[in-house]
């Protein structure tokens, strides 16, 4: 049975929906106005695997990570660019999507934009007005009285009176009553992006958003809400202490918090100016090989970069997609219903969604698959086989054909023309017995990044 580690409680819980058989998932998504780097698709490819594996389980799910379409960035970056602010976003969220579709990411069932959710916004901030947890500033600006909620803190685990102290929270600001409220509506500035309110004509803040579009697309009350260690506190704190002063219940059964993706000890963002776009990354690596690196820790664990990782990466799916050449999938073989390797496939991933887990399972079954080769029992050859790409179907793994990953869909025709032309000519030299030619076509391949394997009926290559 699922168990998942709510970052609530700080335990593995056992999975229990609201409503039998459903699941609503909510997801913080892209800030845009820059490409996605390493650490969003990590956000990306986690929520995407926990899709497919509810739904291979028979729940329905509603998946809905937002967009943040308005904001202090967005507006600093179109100004920097001269360019307008709807024209901006609209361009990145074209971006995102197609880095998204290119690691292979299913898109969410809803994309809730803040700048489309503004009479829900207000109308929470209304609310909360009503309730007593927000007020006007001097200067008109709307903020959330963190004093009225009790229990502010309890997700990220911080003192409300040790925050008061720290640095961070207590540079002076005459216009809250507290350093630790936040604000929920902004005037804008002259010549900013600005919406009539019953306050003041201005912007919202950015944690209402979340409060807001997910009320808006799931109800008060949700299955999971995902998203990065670094929203825990304060993003996810205040959405909380709005949705549940404004709603007055627990608007979250399941926190769910990926760990950070590192570079030399330190988180990777663009504010660091260390991160790695997504387009970057897949100039040299097939999509899968991305996956299996974010994959291959656990979710909750610091990931760290580095062209060494992704080479492991890149190896290991050689080896599967090596395995797999030249055998025919059936369709009809599904990983659950394997009692020795699909139990423990599923014990895996029921295990908060251990991904890392299920991959030693897949190598247990790729090791199974050679050995099958190796002695030349085509039933049991294809069984695995068909196992594999079943079981790797819920990761976004070895769904292309070996041939396409193994040979790099990215080489164009005259390469492949060439090497085709340079294994032939070595093939005729060795009939010949021509070693001093054929060792100089394999060089020759070398320099062009190929790796040839002989077998007895023919000679198959890939690349490095």
């Amino acid at each position: 049975m699922l168990h998942i580690h709510n970052s609530m409680t700080k335990k593995k819980e056992l999975f229990t929906p609201i409503e039998a058989g459903k699941v609503k998932l909510y997801v913080c998504g892209m800030t845009v106005y820059d490409l996605c780097h390493v650490g969003h698709a990590r956000v990306m490819v986690i929520f995407d695997v926990v899709t497919h594996y509810l739904r291979a389980n028979g729940y329905e799910v509603t998946y809905i990570r937002n967009i943040t379409d308005i904001d202090d960035k967005i507006i600093a970056r179109a100004h920097k660019n001269g360019e307008n602010i709807k024209e901006l976003t609209e361009r990145f969220i074209a971006e995102m999507h197609h880095d998204a579709d290119a690691l292979g990411v299913l898109r969410p069932d809803k994309e809730p934009q803040v700048t489309e959710s503004i009479v829900e916004i207000i109308r929470m901030i209304e609310t909360l007005i009503d309730r007593g947890y927000a007020y006007t500033s001097k200067n008109g600006d709307i903020y959330y009285d963190v004093s009225a909620f009790e229990s502010y803190g309890k997700l990220s685990g911080r003192n409300i009176d040790e925050l008061r102290k720290n640095k961070f929270t207590t540079t002076l600001d005459q216009t809250k009553d507290d350093p630790l409220d936040f604000v929920l509506w902004k005037a804008a500035k002259p010549e900013e992006p600005a919406w009539n309110s019953p306050w003041i004509r201005g912007r919202p803040g950015w944690h209402i958003e979340c409060s807001a579009m997910s009320t808006k697309s799931l109800g008060q009350r949700f299955d999971i809400h995902g998203g990065g260690q670094d929203l825990q506190f304060p993003h996810h704190e205040n959405e909380i202490a709005q949705s549940e002063g404004a709603h007055g219940c627990q608007p979250v059964n399941y926190w769910m918090h990926n760990g950070f993706v590192r570079i030399n000890n330190e988180k990777m963002s663009k504010s660091l100016g260390n991160s790695f776009t997504v387009r970057e990354i897949l100039k040299k690596y097939d999509p899968e090989i991305i996956r299996y690196f974010i994959l291959n820790s656990r979710y909750r664990s610091p990931l760290n970069y580095s062209n060494q990782q992704l080479d492991q990466a890149k190896n290991a799916l050689t080896r599967y997609y090596t395995a797999l050449r030249d055998i025919e999938i059936a369709p009809n073989i599904d990983w659950k219903n394997d009692i020795y390797f699909g139990t423990r496939f599923k014990m895996a991933m029921d295990d908060d969604f251990n991904t890392a887990l299920a991959l030693s399972v897949m190598a247990e079954i790729r090791l199974e698959l050679n050995k099958a080769q190796r002695n030349k029992t085509q039933a049991r050859i294809i069984y695995l086989a068909s196992l594999l790409r079943s079981a790797g179907k819920i990761l976004g793994l070895l769904q292309q054909s070996a041939k396409n990953f193994l040979m790099g869909n990215i080489i164009n025709n005259n390469k492949r023309t060439k090497i085709k032309t340079l294994i032939e000519t070595r093939n005729i030299a060795r009939k010949q017995r021509d070693w001093v030619k054929a060792d100089q076509m394999r060089d020759e391949l070398i320099e062009m990044g190929v790796v040839l394997e002989d077998t007895n009926k023919q000679t198959n290559w890939r690349n490095v």
